[in-house]
């Protein structure tokens, strides 16, 4: 599964987010993260808004609902799975 977060430097929320995808095995997650601080693109539609999660599907991106940040690792997994399937 190919997952896109925009994030940005020093977002406690953003890291967060990021620490749970990585705790998650049974997904097969290949996590590209994209900092909006590169692009003014990004920076422009993220900058109120990150962390934003992206799933990726050759060159379709569909965003997931952003989960809160109090979700537990498996709840995070259930909700992957529900909006990747």
């Amino acid at each position: 599964m190919q997952l896109i977060l925009y994030s940005k430097p020093g977002c406690h929320l953003c890291e967060g987010l990021q620490k749970k995808l990585e705790q998650i095995k049974t997904l097969n997650i290949n996590l590209e993260i994209r900092d909006i601080t590169t692009s003014e693109d990004w920076f422009e539609a993220y900058q109120y808004e990150v962390p934003v999660l992206y799933q990726k599907s050759g060159e379709t991106e569909k965003i997931i609902p952003r989960p809160s940040p109090r979700l537990s690792v498996a709840r995070l997994e259930k909700l992957l799975q529900k909006y990747t399937s």
